[in-house]
């Protein structure tokens, strides 16, 4: 009986199958109609087969099938647009990918790290003493990471903390993978560099490959003919008479005497271009250069953003051995004991320095892939010619150093307008194009800015760097104007001239400067320090550090300093004068630095177009700052300078008269209009 109900209920639905109910009130109205009921048989069921829609009177709805579906979608009314947005769409995907193309084809070479801000270089021995020995530490440094950040740089550049027992600078390593233990330990290291990672900085090192201690353990394998550290350093027969050692030939150390030197263990003589205790590695050995790179690769993998290398022209030496030529040909040769006195033809700059180079270089380029972490290499080219520096950039399509760097402006020992002019011509005229320049006005083996042009021009000498193309760099204590120490009964026996400006970093007024908690310094600081050091200058709305600040804040916000050409207008014994203008920006700096006595200055005769007032952007005279000046006559005072501002269309670079005149780093314009720097002036 149940069977047969079911068999029943099953019936009826076939029999109503041909109904048609999508699902939506709306559209229930839309049915197929029903049977005759007139033609149904009594008693007789039939089963019904699908049944072909009669869509003639049906329009679209929502949920749909798809039979409904297909017959309105071959309309021309809906085909149409359908197929106008479809080829809409794939326009628009070429375009976009056009757009794309063109910009990144027009866009000039965004700056990297190094170029975007300052460098700040420490030498750790005296910047902050975190565990009252006296002596500065990597601990101290790490403390100070937020008052640097208040300086607006972006790289921090710490000089050599190798393992060493010598006493020059720390520059004779024992072990180029260990920590002195005066600055710390290789974990204080890792922490310092996630320390200074975390604030957003960058860190570079010095590295200087040319030579060792003799306590390093390569040469205590060398000296002893030990397997492949026999070659190593470079050893030559020499003779004994008398107890006097008889050198091969007449080459010179940097510090004086023969750079020969006998070892009683080999019982040869090894060359050394610094210290005896600095024995020269010999580059002629590709298991030498093999070593060096791994310690580049060592440091890079803790995480270190770039090198300094110093003394690299020292790299190879002449293997012939012939005499150096003197400089007085008359002069006897015995008599011949001063490095100046010879021609170092043979001992500096050789053929395949330059490969050895550009190898550094290239391992470094290994850990540049990342976004971001591109490693920087630098390079020290101290005592060079300005032709034989630049060298040091490399080929057009052969990188070597980003940059070497550029001491120049820390070798003026008198102010002169002549003086600062020919440092930057000489740079700028010389430097290969597209290449990036840097300025220093001082550094640890050179005197203090304040103590070789006076603390008047301490001002005006930061105005300077940051104001011209490229990246400053500024040396531990520049920016609050700390001057040589004036001692001479130091414990130390070697080059003390350049002691003089390594004295602790001057904190506060208290004991040892707030350098150190200690009863006795590593060397004294300066007798200025009550007055002269950070907490009291961040007090003093005139200061030089507030000054520093404020230029290191116009130079990171400004286009037209970090990206504009370069006009140099006038130069004489007193003043400097030049413009900082990019296309697409109406807007003028114009920088009038004076370096001699008060004298009048009509910019008016320099600068065609110029308006009769200009605005004070900024003046080391705090009170100007804001004000106007008149173009016509400009009275300045002894090492004062202004960063004038004004508006123009008739930009410098474009006249033919000042063509000759303008440089430019890396050539870029500005749209107003979709703010965005683009290439095609």
């Amino acid at each position: 009986m149940a069977e047969n109900k079911g068999k029943t209920d099953s019936i009826r639905m076939s029999t109503q199958g041909c109904r048609t109910n999508n699902g939506f009130v709306q559209n229930e109205d839309i049915l197929e109609k029903d049977p005759d009921p007139g033609s149904r048989l009594d008693g007789a069921v039939a089963v019904l087969g699908p049944v072909e829609p009669d869509l003639k009177d049906i329009r679209p709805y929502a949920g749909m099938p798809k039979e409904v579906l297909f017959q309105f979608s071959g309309q021309a009314r809906y085909r149409l647009p359908r197929e106008v947005l479809f080829w809409l769409t794939v326009a628009s995907v070429f375009v976009l990918i056009g757009a794309t193309i063109a910009i990144i084809a027009v866009s000039p070479k965004c700056l990297d790290w190094w170029q975007a801000g300052p460098m700040y270089q420490i030498y750790p021995r005296s910047f902050k003493d975190s565990d009252m020995d006296g002596n500065g530490d990597l601990k101290g440094i790490q403390e100070k990471l937020d008052y640097i950040r208040t300086l607006n740089i972006k790289t921090i550049w710490i000089t050599s903390f190798y393992k060493s027992s010598l006493k020059d600078f720390r520059h004779g390593v024992e072990d180029f993978r260990e920590i002195d233990p005066i600055f710390g330990t290789m974990k204080d290291f890792e922490n310092l560099v996630a320390a200074i990672h975390d604030k957003g900085l960058k860190l570079i090192i010095d590295f200087i490959p040319n030579h060792t201690s003799d306590k390093h353990a390569w040469f205590q394998l060398s000296r002893t003919r030990t397997g492949k550290y026999t070659d190593y350093y470079i050893w030559h027969d020499c003779t004994r008479e008398n107890g006097i050692t008889v050198p091969p030939n007449n080459w010179l150390s940097v510090y004086g005497n023969s750079s020969w030197h006998f070892d009683e263990v080999r019982n040869q003589c090894y060359f050394h271009q610094f210290m005896r205790e600095q024995p020269d590695l010999n580059f002629h050995n590709p298991d030498v250069q093999e070593e060096i790179k791994e310690i580049i690769q060592f440091w890079l993998t803790k995480g270190v953003d770039g090198f300094s290398f110093d003394a690299v022209k020292f790299l190879l030496e002449a293997e012939h051995l012939r005499d150096e030529a003197q400089v007085n040909k008359t002069q006897i040769p015995d008599t011949v004991t001063h490095y100046w006195e010879l021609y170092h033809d043979f001992t500096t700059t050789q053929v395949g320095m330059h490969d050895i180079v550009r190898s550094f270089r290239q391992t470094m380029d290994q850990y540049s892939r990342e976004p971001g972490r591109y490693r920087f290499m630098g390079i020290e080219a101290y005592g060079e010619s300005i032709d034989r520096t630049m060298m040091y950039y490399g080929l057009p399509f052969v990188q070597e150093a980003d940059f070497p760097f550029n001491n120049y402006l820390s070798e003026l020992n008198a102010p002169s307008g002549n003086g600062v002019f020919e440092v930057i011509t000489s740079w700028m005229e010389n430097m290969p194009e597209g290449k990036w320049p840097n300025w220093m006005i001082g550094g640890p083996d050179r005197a203090r800015l304040t103590s070789r042009l006076g603390a008047e021009y301490v001002n005006i000498m930061n105005m300077l760097v940051f104001t011209l193309p490229g990246t400053p760099i500024t040396y531990y204590g520049e920016e609050i104007g700390m001057r040589n120490i004036l001692v001479t009964n130091l414990n130390e026996s070697y080059d003390v001239d350049t002691l003089f400006s390594k004295s602790p970093m001057q904190w506060d007024n208290s004991s040892n400067a707030g350098f150190s908690e200690a009863n006795h310094t590593w060397l004294p600081t300066s007798s200025d320090y009550h007055t002269v050091n950070v907490d009291v200058q961040k007090t003093q709305p005139r200061s030089a550090l507030k000054f520093y600040q404020e230029l290191s804040l116009l130079h990171v916000n400004e286009l037209l300093l970090s990206r504009g050409w370069f006009c140099y207008l006038r130069n004489n014994s007193h003043s400097v004068v030049y413009t900082r203008e990019l296309d697409g920006i109406d807007r003028v700096f114009l920088v009038v630095l004076n370096f001699g006595e008060s004298s009048p200055l009509n910019l008016k005769e320099m600068v065609p177009n110029i308006p009769t007032r200009a605005s004070i952007r900024l003046s080391t005279s705090f009170a100007d700052k804001g004000g106007e000046v008149d173009t016509h006559d400009i009275l300045l005072d002894k090492g004062e300078g202004l960063v004038l501002e004004y508006n123009t269309k008739n930009l410098l670079h474009h006249q033919t008269a000042f063509r000759d005149r303008c440089f430019v780093s890396n050539r870029a314009c500005y749209s107003s209009t979709l703010n965005l720097l683009h290439s095609l002036c």
